[in-house]
């Protein structure tokens, strides 16, 4: 798991000057705006991953602000805008994915002094762990599993904070969940259809999409680590991975766009060279996708680049 970059902890703004923008690199502070009424719910989401969950949970009776909403923003390297930490130390719910991934919520949260948001943490919501003698993939958003529970969770956390509106908020928490049915329907056809089929993976952002869909990772472990890492791929990590691709011994390579290196283009380069389809994926949602839109982009692009 690649540690985020340090936080460069700006000091909040005052309400007189609520309106100073972020500094260079920081993620855009996003939210309902005007559009939210004044008694809407106020929520902090890491990502607009978990802000467009939150959104579809609280309709327009939750005010969202995600701290990182750029596709093309790699999310290891947030830096923190005073307008964000603002937003932290006023937000009633706070959703975070946890595991390593966006430690930088916790700390702007300790600054800010906001001791009374509640926060959930996506990690938990899953009760995903590590495996034996090894890492957790942190990356729990792939799992709808995990992103159904969440959305109950997030309803429950905002009936406590709004309880007249908590019938409307489980509601919208169902309809969600009822939008991932067809999802979980499709990496079943994905399964029964290309059962344990081999893919490599530029690193393990995806991989619960993938095992969801009964593939098989063949990427090497130090390459993928590597690359996770920001750390150098070595040489032997390098060969084995061009083996696999130009041997042709996977059915597809999957690259996360969000964490482009030499090593992962080189890799995709030598993929497409020798007729192995390349599905991309992102870390954080494209714009204009909402989540489960998105999630049935990156279902569809794995079965037609296994059944090519």
């Amino acid at each position: 798991m690649r540690a985020p970059a340090p936080v460069l902890l700006a000091v909040l703004c005052t309400a007189a000057a609520s309106g100073c923008g972020g500094g260079a690199g920081s993620g855009p502070a996003t939210g309902t705006g005007s559009a939210a009424p004044a008694s809407a719910v106020r929520v902090v989401a890491s990502t607009n991953v978990y802000g467009d969950i939150v959104r579809q949970v609280g309709g327009d009776k939750a005010d969202v602000v995600s701290l990182i909403d750029d596709p093309a923003q790699d999310p290891h390297s947030y830096e923190a805008g005073a307008r964000n930490q603002l937003a932290l130390s006023r937000a009633r719910v706070v959703v975070e994915n946890g595991g390593g991934y966006d430690d930088f919520v916790g700390r702007m949260l300790r600054t800010a002094k906001n001791a009374s948001a509640e926060v959930i943490n996506a990690v938990q919501v899953s009760g995903k762990t590590a495996p034996a003698g090894g890492e957790l993939n942190e990356h729990v958003w792939y799992d709808l599993t995990t992103a159904g529970r969440l959305a109950d969770r997030i309803a429950d956390a905002l009936a406590k904070a709004s309880p007249g509106d908590g019938d409307l908020f489980r509601r919208n928490a169902r309809a969600f969940n009822d939008k991932l049915a067809p999802l979980r329907a499709a990496e079943a056809r994905i399964k029964a259809e290309h059962p344990g089929a081999a893919v490599a993976v530029t690193e393990p952002v995806p991989l619960y999409l993938t095992e969801a869909c009964g593939l098989r990772n063949s990427t090497p472990a130090e390459f993928s680590e590597a690359v996770e890492e920001g750390s150098e791929v070595s040489p032997s990590a390098m060969r084995q991975m061009l083996g696999l691709l130009t041997g042709k011994r996977v059915e597809a390579l999957v690259v996360n766009e969000q964490t482009a290196g030499p090593p992962t283009e080189k890799a995709e380069r030598t993929a497409r060279d020798n007729g192995i389809p390349v599905v991309p994926v992102t870390e954080t949602l494209p714009r204009g996708q909402d989540y489960t839109g998105w999630m049935r982009a990156n279902v569809d692009a794995l079965g037609k680049a296994l059944d090519s």
